[in-house]
């Protein structure tokens, strides 16, 4: 690639307007980045690619000119942001506010009971971050704070706490912290008797440890400092100097992560790893940890499954044979793949997506026609049985359910009118508790809204699911505002919950759609295997598609449809609107993936080699000119666009901040409208966003007033 000496020419302020009715008004002029080429393969010119920083770069105390001006150039555009927003402040301070308002503040999470100890998590009023607390054997017993996030967060613009995990004799919490949003944690482990850090804290790691069963010994994973994969499994006894740690596995593949777990038996440590087609597992004594890792099958490409221990053999989840997954079984001491036996038979219409293993029943998180369901299986008899729920879109799944020898199953339920719910399910007698259901403050009644499961059409035929919202009495004059969300990468599926944000949006007459599309596993496997790799475009086409749907049924019009995605969902945002721009009035595009081919190019890039088998490898010739057709930084042409919010983070490490910067600068150079334009940089976050309770809803209350603004509404 041609290195090229950077300047960045930024331009940004005000400029009197002397003809027609804008006479005596300014107009604002947004920032002009400088056009340097460089030369990449294929011979693309790149005219920004002098935005690319090193994270030595962003991080070093004295910025060097390169760096200064990427950031100049970046704050340049968020003080354009705040100009051209300026006049929907009240607007986004009145929606926050709603929001917020919506909270309550003086919450508790249901608890939940593990080795002799109720743990649960409340927040107090006015704080942003949570507090973690256990009960000894009762409820009613003296609670004991675990951690206070609201202290240890003070000083830090952003802060998270991840991983928490207590030994076995209740006695070490370990947990990780990140306060720089590059998901890279910092291991501690404190000790709960004296209320101090054991021992020295451990940099550069995933974030999760498992603890042995001997307590003073836990496994941590280690990430590679440059691309940020998980890479090495360290073994560390507690007290003893980090120095002595002992790698005992080290994922050599680059296209693999790694992680390590403990089984709910307590019988096992797990180390799994994984590719986008791969799983393959070491396994060993939690009694033993100083032995030697073994592993459960030989490592085959395109065999995927994930493994349960219960009594003195494991579940297998897989895909063996079995493109929606099966289950089979294999004795602990015998658990190569020759020894696997079926269980449960794949099924060509539902995918099995998991399992949960209780001393007298099975429960299975399986998945048809766009809906999650929940099938539970007594271990003796085999009689069987679905929850059932009756709503036409919803979502359920496995809460924590820490006990093996009990009837009870926790659940998770909500949909797109119903709050978060907690229930206790009891397996024997089928009958169910509701502990707790998201309040929401102010009051609310899901029978003034309506939720509906609709059908677009693909231009091959295939039927797309949309779940849709709206408040009742809405009329099919194509005169609602309307916002469609859509992700379709990755296997991961969207589905329909309950968002307190989003009443600001239905109580002002939007209607709210999440498109299904392929790239997504809502329809079972082969939907994921639909919209990837070179079927990659279908994800794109369905969503227009179902755009098209919501127009023709005369719900909305392109004057007052709005798009959303973010991440791989950016992608989406990033190629529709290159696509069919005249579909929607405005878009969001957050932490947006659209230079596809640059990044997939560049190795050292976290994530980008782990990712070959989602988009392609662009050393592949037909994978390059593929993904080069669609990448919307590659396919920003002269054209008029929709009014376009695209936000960002400077350290993110997922989706690298000069992407979106990259992709708004060329858009500002071709396009042929007038409408808005905005980059949002968060300097302090990364891929997550902003952390604390209620400082994230300012950013969102921002993105809501962007739209509400442009459907014309003005409260």
């Amino acid at each position: 690639m041609k290195k090229s000496l950077l300047w960045v020419a930024i331009s940004i302020g005000f400029a009197a307007c002397n003809s027609g009715k804008n006479e005596g008004k300014a107009e604002l002029i947004a920032p002009t980045a400088e056009k340097i080429a460089d030369t990449l393969t294929g011979n693309r010119i790149d005219n920004y690619y002098w935005m690319k920083l090193s994270d030595e770069q962003k991080n070093a105390v004295q910025k060097d000119e390169q760096t200064q001006k990427v950031i100049n150039y970046l704050n340049a555009e968020n003080d354009y942001l705040r100009a051209e927003l300026r006049k929907t402040e009240g607007l986004q301070k009145k929606i926050y506010n709603e929001i917020i308002g919506r909270i309550k503040q003086t919450d508790e999470s249901v608890p939940y009971k593990d080795n002799g100890y109720w743990y649960y998590t409340r927040y107090e009023e006015g704080q942003e971050y949570p507090i973690y607390c256990r009960k000894k054997g009762s409820l009613e017993a003296p609670e004991e704070i675990l951690l206070n996030v609201n202290e240890m967060a003070k000083g830090h613009d952003y802060y998270s706490i991840t991983g928490l995990s207590v030994s076995e004799d209740n006695t070490l919490l370990a947990y990780a912290e990140d306060s720089v949003s590059r998901r890279r944690y910092t291991v501690y482990v404190k000790d709960l008797r004296s209320g101090k850090l054991a021992e020295t804290p451990v940099p550069n790691t995933e974030g999760y440890v498992a603890w042995a069963n001997d307590n003073k010994t836990y496994f941590y994973t280690k990430k590679d400092s440059t691309t940020l994969r998980s890479r090495w499994i360290i073994r560390h006894k507690v007290g003893s100097a980090f120095t002595k740690d002992e790698i005992v596995s080290e994922e050599k593949d680059e296209t693999f992560y790694t992680g390590i777990y403990k089984t709910k038996s307590k019988k096992f440590l797990i180390i799994g790893a994984g590719s986008t087609l791969t799983n393959h597992y070491q396994i060993l004594d939690a009694n033993s940890p100083d032995g030697k890792f073994k592993e459960f099958s030989p490592r085959e490409r395109g065999l995927e499954y994930s493994i349960e221990h219960y009594s003195d053999k494991f579940y297998v989840v897989t895909n063996l044979d079995a493109q929606n997954f099966r289950l089979m079984e294999t004795p602990d001491t015998k658990t190569a793949k020759a020894n696997w036996k079926e269980k449960i038979a794949h099924r060509k219409d539902t995918l099995l997506q998991g399992i949960e293993i209780f001393k007298d029943y099975m429960v299975l998180s399986e998945r048809a026609q766009a809906n999650t369901l929940m099938r539970v299986i007594d271990q003796k008899t085999g009689k069987k049985h679905y929850l059932n729920f009756g709503e036409p879109a919803y979502t359920i799944y496995p809460s924590i359910n820490l006990d093996f020898d009990t009837d009870l199953l926790r659940y998770g339920y909500t949909s797109l009118t119903t709050p978060n719910s907690t229930y206790d399910y009891n397996m024997k007698t089928q009958e169910r508790k509701l502990l707790k259901q998201q309040e929401v403050i102010g009051g609310y009644n899901p029978d003034e809204y309506v939720t509906e499961r609709q059908w677009a059409t693909a231009n091959d035929g295939t039927l797309i699911p949309m779940s849709i919202v709206y408040k009742k009495g809405m009329q099919k004059n194509g005169n609602n505002p309307t916002l469609i969300y859509g992700y379709g990468s990755y296997g991961a599926s969207m589905d329909p919950t309950f968002s307190i944000t989003r009443l600001s949006l239905l109580d002002r007459g939007f209607v709210y759609a999440i498109a299904h599309i392929r790239g997504g596993q809502e329809m079972g496997r082969q939907w994921y295997e639909d919209g990837k790799m070179f079927k990659k475009k279908n994800t794109f086409t369905d969503f227009i598609n179902c755009a098209e749907f919501l127009i023709e049924e005369k719900i909305t019009t392109p004057e007052k449809l709005f798009a959303s995605g973010g991440s791989a969902g950016g992608l989406l945002m990033g190629a529709v609107v290159n696509m069919r721009p005249d579909l929607f009035k405005g878009v969001i595009a957050k932490v947006p993936f659209v230079d596809v081919i640059t990044t997939m190019e560049d190795e050292s890039i976290p994530l980008t080699t782990g990712e070959f088998d989602e988009w392609g490898n662009p050393e592949n010739p037909e994978s390059y000119m593929y993904m080069l057709d669609y990448s919307p930084y590659d396919q920003v042409k002269p054209q008029n666009y929709p009014n376009m919010l695209v936000t960002t983070g400077f350290h993110d490490s997922q989706v690298q901040y000069w992407e979106p910067a990259k992709w708004v600068a060329k858009l500002r150079e071709l396009k042929t409208d007038n409408n808005k334009l905005l980059l949002r940089t968060n300097m302090e976050t990364g891929h997550g966003g902003t952390t604390g309770r209620f400082k994230v809803y300012e950013e969102l209350a921002q993105e809501f007033a962007f739209i509400v603004d442009l459907a014309g509404i003005k409260e």
